[in-house]
């Protein structure tokens, strides 16, 4: 069993001390008391942020690098040197392209891991394991992990074994780490054994 809160608490508090401010008890929170906290709140989920893919392409012509190449381009076309300006030209806007390339190849492998995101979690409402959006948790949630499950929040551990849990995409570490009653385990972890 797992309690899910912000991470500044979740690391610095003793359990019961974090049960009592987040007013939560092992019966879990009520619906309505649920509602309120998201209300406040709002959703366990990213903010996502979009640019304009002409001003992302634009971006990779704004910097010192950038702007050496464009001041080479504009020195020879000022010196009537055509020969350099189309080959330095073509590799200003050849260099944009390719960076404007791996952006969007990024984004699309940024895309495919929020999918991988945990989209359900058993949680305890009035005293009832059901099972939500994982986006609709909120602080003070009791929520339950089971082998092979995605961490849905940011959480602490209030009981049952020690786990492993893998925190490469964290970390680095390969190998994964055993997580005690008391330990914090992050969004997006998947719990091994």
């Amino acid at each position: 069993m797992t309690i899910s809160t912000d991470r500044e608490t979740l690391s610095h508090l003793s359990l019961e001390d974090l049960q009592k401010q987040l007013t939560t008890s092992n019966q879990g929170l009520s619906k309505k008391e649920a509602l309120q906290r998201q209300s406040k709140g709002g959703y366990n989920e990213l903010p996502e942020t979009t640019v304009s893919p002409i001003m992302q392409f634009l971006s990779h012509f704004w910097g010192p690098i950038a702007w050496m190449i464009e001041a080479a381009v504009i020195l020879s076309a000022i010196v009537g040197d055509w020969v350099n300006f189309g080959i330095i030209l073509v590799l200003l806007i050849g260099n944009g392209v390719v960076g404007f390339w791996e952006e969007f190849q990024a984004g699309n492998a940024i895309a495919a891991l929020k999918a991988k995101l945990a989209l359900q979690a058993r949680v305890k409402r009035d005293n009832t394991w059901t099972q939500i959006p994982a986006r609709e948790l909120v602080p003070g949630d009791l929520i339950r992990l089971r082998l092979g499950d995605i961490v849905p929040a940011d959480v602490r551990f209030l009981s049952g074994d020690p786990a492993q849990v893998d925190q490469s995409a964290l970390t680095g570490e390969s190998l994964p780490v055993e997580c005690q009653v008391g330990s914090v385990l992050y969004r997006s972890q998947p719990q091994c054994f």
